[in-house]
């Protein structure tokens, strides 16, 4: 937490400084430069791009509806009664062993 109150420190003292009476810089200057201020400060955190965000909430969504499609299934063989369900073939045993 000391790190990310340090870091916000250093942005506002760098901002004081774009923005001081005394800045001779155009505003589209000051601006440009306070935004490449916030996305380093920004690159420091944990955080996450916009884009990369989407195609996580994508990956879940797919992921959920896999999930209650397999939720689904699970109950739909659960219910199966037990004169639906055809005996499992096994493989035939040894003649031999059984003569």
């Amino acid at each position: 937490m000391s790190t990310t109150r340090s870091l916000f420190d250093s942005l506002t003292q760098q901002a004081s400084r774009l923005f001081g009476q005394d800045s001779p810089l155009p505003k589209a200057e000051i601006e440009s430069q306070f935004k490449a201020l916030l996305q380093g400060a920004l690159s420091k955190l944990d955080v996450v791009s916009r884009d990369e965000f989407d195609a996580q909430m994508a990956v879940l969504a797919r992921t959920r509806a896999r999930l209650e499609a397999l939720e689904a299934r699970l109950t739909e063989l659960e219910n199966v009664q037990p004169q639906d369900v055809k005996p499992p073939v096994t493989p035939a045993t040894d003649v031999a062993a059984a003569d």
